[in-house]
């Protein structure tokens, strides 16, 4: 099922590793990218449960376009521990033009087939999306 807007198809592995995260916490985080030849989504990275936010920043290209989840685990001031799963839409300044359309007109049917994202993130550089932005939007 291609979007006729972007005309992005959607991996079924994309939903598959998402609902492991959501559900058994298989993974930490997953990052996503776009094949402009095959003109679908896919899987580009799995981050383990033991992989810090730090791994996870670390595998996003400094100079391409990704969507990223991150499951984020926190303790409220109540003392609960607590998880947010993260959208992140990676788009930084040095990235292709072509490239930063392509990801954001298919962003939001992307986002609509990943059933259970908490927070959306939007970064042009890693400041827009280091961990004290992800604890104050946790919450």
């Amino acid at each position: 099922m291609a979007n006729a807007a972007s005309g992005m198809a959607v991996h079924d592995d994309c939903k598959l590793k998402f609902l492991e995260l959501k559900a058994k916490r298989t993974y930490r985080f997953i990052v996503f990218k776009i094949e402009e030849k095959q003109k679908q989504v896919v899987v580009e990275k799995l981050g383990e449960p033991t992989q810090s936010y730090e791994d996870f920043s670390a595998s996003l290209p400094a100079d391409e376009c990704r969507y990223a989840v991150y499951d984020f685990d926190f303790v409220t001031a109540e003392n609960c521990q607590k998880s947010r799963i993260f959208f992140i839409a990676w788009s930084p300044d040095t990235s292709r033009v072509r490239s930063k359309m392509i990801y954001a007109s298919s962003k939001d049917r992307f986002k609509r087939e990943l059933d259970g994202i908490q927070v959306e993130l939007q970064a042009t550089d890693p400041t827009e999306m280091g961990l004290d932005v992800i604890r104050s939007r946790a919450n």
